[in-house]
């Protein structure tokens, strides 16, 4: 087990101004994901530390990963899409996820109950591994905001440097720039991301 997951489950992920602070949403469902900690560290997966939350890998492959949420605590896979979830027990990650797939968990009690079918949907996601199954993507447009538009005119360099970055990248960004129904809540995430951007980095 990893001593940073640890650190995680008292403070946070620290990836928003309530890292380390009663109102970080860890300290809403600490004692369910310490739980599903405890289950997915059965399940044979190494525990680690990407993106400032605990992630779970087969010979280095990203697996699964937990998380708190405002409303909700989670346990994702990767590549869920790629299990059977004959059960119906996933949902979606966001609107335009293609791969990830979770369960949303409010309480210990949902946790329990579902033991049995977390570690078999936990086996199959590391039989995906073994296998080398990948996850066929449909390239979809992401439209770009008129906030990253009008910042694009205001600093040519940041244009510049965006179109630089891979595919993959814009992608990224573009979804995640797009997601905020308030014009000024996605002017927020891009001034947040312009140095990143400049720099050349990926969203996560």
């Amino acid at each position: 087990m990893d001593k940073r997951v640890d650190e995680y489950l008292i403070d946070g992920c620290g990836r928003c101004d309530y890292y380390a602070t009663p109102q970080c949403k860890v300290n809403f469902w600490r004692d369910e994901l310490k739980l599903l900690r405890n289950i997915v560290n059965n399940s044979g997966l190494e525990e680690e530390i990407k993106w400032s939350m605990p992630c779970y890998t087969y010979k280095g492959a990203n697996v699964a990963m937990i998380a708190a949420f405002k409303d909700y605590c989670s346990l994702s896979f990767f590549k869920g899409v790629l299990i059977k979830d004959t059960a119906k027990l996933l949902h979606k990650q966001g609107e335009s996820s293609q791969s990830a797939r979770l369960f949303k968990f409010t309480n210990k009690a949902q946790i329990e109950s579902l033991e049995p079918m977390i570690m078999a949907y936990l086996q199959e996601a590391i039989d995906i591994e073994i296998k080398g199954l990948k996850v066929e993507f449909a390239k979809q447009p992401e439209p770009i905001p008129t906030e990253l538009e009008d910042m694009f005119v205001k600093m040519p360099e940041l244009k510049s440097a965006f179109f630089a970055l891979t595919p993959g990248k814009q992608r990224g960004y573009l979804i995640h720039f797009n997601q905020p129904k308030q014009s000024a809540t996605r002017l927020s995430r891009i001034e947040k991301n312009i140095q990143k951007i400049l720099n050349g980095e990926a969203f996560y």
